[in-house]
């Protein structure tokens, strides 16, 4: 499974061409401490087509504010702050992608709607989010579905690219021609105890 996993990455990086990136001053991220660890995973990014139909598939509409977890070069907040006009909030523990983020969001003209933040995912705090995106792999989903599930608030809609979320089975799952598989499932209202 992990070479299948592999090679998959390798297959997209090689497809995909990154998006040309500008010399700029980069937004400043919230204060907060960098990262003690390195990425969990290769940066692999999202095809343009498989980006929209995450966003459509989370019915994202102006008001949202969506947080990408582990979100690379920065592609899906600009999209949903370009398309929509919300607030966007990209996450990544790599402070290269944070950078190129910040240079692509310039170049975008969305610096006033989208912020970048260099942190881990695990220990960072996305509780206003109504829209969650992501593309992890399957391990990561499943360790990051406690924190998705008792910080996000009811009805908040989050949506994958490629990878499941162990048990919780996803309420729609949509085949993107030439951009993989894409999952959505919507936090549930909270058990009274």
């Amino acid at each position: 499974m992990k070479a299948y996993l592999f090679a998959a990455a390798l297959a997209l990086i090689a497809c995909q061409a990154p998006p040309a990136v500008q010399e700029a001053d980069a937004q400043p991220a919230p204060a907060s401490k960098p990262p003690e660890r390195g990425p969990d995973v290769i940066y692999v990014p999202t095809p343009p087509e498989t980006v929209d139909a995450m966003l459509k598939l989370g019915e994202v509409k102006p008001g949202d504010v969506l947080y990408d977890l582990g979100s690379g070069d920065g592609r899906i907040p600009i999209a949903a702050a370009k398309q929509f006009g919300i607030r966007a909030v990209g996450i990544d523990i790599d402070p290269k992608r944070i950078e190129e983020a910040n240079a692509n969001a310039k170049a975008a003209g969305v610096t006033h709607l989208v912020t970048f933040r260099n942190e881990d995912l695990f220990e960072a705090d996305f509780r206003e989010a109504t829209v969650v995106t992501l593309y992890l792999l399957p391990s990561l989903n499943e360790k990051l579905m406690p924190k998705l599930l008792s910080d996000l608030k009811p009805g908040t809609r989050i949506v994958s690219h490629a990878f499941p979320m162990g048990q919780w089975e996803p309420e729609q799952t949509v085949n993107v021609p030439a951009g993989g598989v894409i999952y959505r499932w919507t936090v549930p209202e909270k058990k009274a105890r």
